[in-house]
């Protein structure tokens, strides 16, 4: 599998409103990209233009992929909202995608995936069972299954307590190593962890932050996780970097 880095450039408007842009997000191939900024300056838009996904708004401008393909088929995304369907179990909604295509489910990697996540012992329940963050981690492990080179992410943490959610990504860290990644997130010490390319936007344009010099996603002789550590000191200074940039732009 091939990633792409991954271009999106122009304005977007709402009723002939401005909502952003002109501006350029560059998703580098194979690298994670953090997106902080504002609330409602727009960035969950940006995802779904790239997903291709209906948004309300009226955007000019151009969203390709550097090799020529369409995007069309090649990206994974998983919405603020968890979108699992009420009648069906955790397995059955992670398997959701290959049900859609009337493709021969892979039930085992389903079922690792599920694990991979700590909901082993919950595959078989439905999703008013099951916590917020129980969710939440539901419909990352259906995003994973899809393994596409491309994959958007909003807020896929937010409502996880702070202990599952540094192990949630370190998992995604290891299970996307080499896919092209757009993070839409609130959280600097996220976007510290986890970030090749961290974007700050806003309304007129988007701010290059510098990430912190250690990598996040080189593998490890050791066996730690692919990420940078939550309190190495690198990450703690990018992470005070950015909640002064974004009280800034606030």
């Amino acid at each position: 599998m091939t990633a792409p880095s991954v271009l999106l450039s122009g304005k977007a408007t709402v009723d002939g409103a401005v909502l952003f842009g002109p501006l350029d997000v560059e998703l580098a191939a194979g690298q994670w990209t953090c997106l902080l900024g504002p609330s409602g300056v727009g960035k969950s838009t940006v995802l779904r233009l790239i997903a291709g996904l209906p948004t309300g708004v009226r955007f000019e401008g151009a969203i390709a992929a550097d090799d020529g393909v369409p995007l069309a088929g090649r990206v994974g995304y998983m919405a603020q909202s968890d979108l699992l369907l009420p009648w069906l179990d955790v397995r059955g909604n992670v398997l959701l995608g290959a049900r859609l295509r009337r493709e021969a489910p892979d039930v085992a990697r389903a079922e690792a995936l599920v694990a991979r996540v700590g909901l082993a012992a919950r595959a078989g329940r439905r999703p008013r069972t099951l916590s917020g963050g129980e969710r939440q981690r539901a419909a990352l492990a259906r995003t994973l299954m899809e393994d596409r080179p491309v994959v958007l992410l909003d807020e896929p943490f937010s409502a996880l307590d702070a202990g599952t959610r540094a192990a949630m990504q370190e998992t995604a860290a290891e299970l996307l190593a080499g896919r092209t990644v757009l993070l839409v997130t609130h959280d600097p010490g996220e976007a510290a962890r986890l970030g090749h390319r961290i974007l700050v936007m806003t309304a007129t344009g988007v701010t290059v932050a510098d990430p912190p010099a250690a990598p996040a996603t080189d593998a490890r002789k050791d066996g730690t996780p692919p990420i940078r550590a939550h309190d190495d000191p690198g990450t703690l200074a990018c992470q005070a970097r950015l909640l002064t940039l974004l009280r800034r732009t606030a």
